[in-house]
């Protein structure tokens, strides 16, 4: 069985300069995905043209809109760049610039092109959980997303909060406090007789 190697991490975007090559159905996505998980992100949009869908989904958000062609002075302070135009040869030369300057960068439905992908996300106020298919079937991820969020109770961020609250109470090292916590939860995933 060929096992998925990738690294999950959780990015502060507010933090960090995102920019979306493209402006298409394609850019349209990414955009509406990353902006429904972290609303506060910082994005920059460079294409020709862009969608009507677009200019009304920005509204309200920390987006950018640049009307031109890509090119490579777009990189200058980006952290994170999205290529999603059809131009197969555009695209890849955002690969390519990115790969000069240490920017992270994905290809959309390029996998060859990708440092990272983005996974289907499931959000219960402070629970996040992240699923990925090592880029082999968004739908997949997709799927499982919509299950994890019927599953998952809406309340599930009271027991999150509440454990916060006890574990400022707790006294002792970090390893003592795990030990308390560890204790104090083993209920929630030992079988019920």
């Amino acid at each position: 069985m060929e096992q998925n190697e990738l690294y999950p991490i959780f990015l502060k975007t507010k933090q960090l300069e995102i920019l979306i090559v493209g402006g298409g159905f394609v850019a349209l996505e990414k955009l509406s995905f990353l902006l429904k998980s972290s609303p506060n992100s910082k994005v920059t949009m460079v294409a020709p043209f862009f969608r009507d869908e677009t200019l009304e989904k920005v509204k309200g958000f920390n987006v950018q809109l640049v009307h031109d062609e890509y090119k490579n002075i777009h990189l200058k302070n980006k952290d994170i760049v999205i290529a999603t135009t059809d131009n197969v040869e555009v695209n890849i030369q955002v690969y390519k610039d990115c790969k000069e300057r240490n920017v992270l960068v994905n290809v959309a439905d390029n996998p060859p092109y990708c440092d990272f992908y983005m996974g289907g996300i499931v959000t219960k106020g402070n629970v996040k959980i992240a699923i990925s298919t090592n880029g082999k079937s968004p739908t997949t991820a997709k799927r499982l997303r919509q299950f994890f969020e019927e599953v998952i109770p809406n309340n599930i961020d009271d027991l999150v909060k509440n454990l916060n609250k006890y574990r400022e109470t707790l006294k002792g090292d970090f390893e003592d406090k795990v030990e308390k916590l560890n204790e104090f939860t083993k209920s929630l995933v030992e079988n019920k007789k």
